[in-house]
């Protein structure tokens, strides 16, 4: 299996009486993940799932995927509890350990959830130092659910970086 990791886009600020689960993408945010979503696209890039955060941010971010021009069928949306801030990395993994049939899957949620996994299936714990800015997007290729999840890092890429290729 092909695992690709995605943080949600630029969210709205943390304001007074704003419940975080409720912030929604920016014009900005919306914008990243149309580019990112056309950048994967164009590079031959698919998903079988498309697995989210229950926030609203990120269940906006997985939208904008699922919906992005070039695709011949919408992919299936879920929403994982597991992809909150606060979710539970071993629950993650069973989750997408039960994933049978599934080439291509698209996690989007939050930091620090999303590196620290990454550098859990690509170095076997939580001590890799890896970022991955809003919009940010990583492959971890030949994803195995042996003892955990294990794969080998492919390519991380950011929104910036997908700016210089257009």
């Amino acid at each position: 299996m092909d695992l690709f990791i995605l943080r949600h886009g630029e969210a709205e600020p943390r304001a007074a009486g704003t419940v975080d689960v409720d912030r929604a993408l920016t014009s900005h945010g919306r914008e990243e993940i149309r580019r990112i979503a056309a950048w994967a696209r164009s590079a031959g890039y698919s998903f079988d799932l498309i697995a989210t955060s229950p926030l609203k941010r990120a269940e906006e971010t997985a939208e904008i995927v699922a919906s992005s021009p070039g695709e011949k069928k919408k992919e299936k949306v879920e929403v994982w509890p597991s992809l909150a801030p606060d979710g539970d990395r071993d629950a993650l993994v069973e989750e997408i350990s039960r994933q049978s049939g599934i080439e291509s899957l698209l996690l989007v949620g939050h930091e620090p959830l999303l590196s620290t996994f990454i550098s859990r299936v690509v170095a076997g714990d939580d001590r890799a130092s890896i970022l991955l800015a809003k919009g940010g997007m990583a492959r971890i290729k030949n994803v195995t659910a042996s003892e955990g999840l294990t794969g080998d890092l492919h390519w991380l890429i950011t929104p910036r970086q997908v700016r210089m290729f257009r």
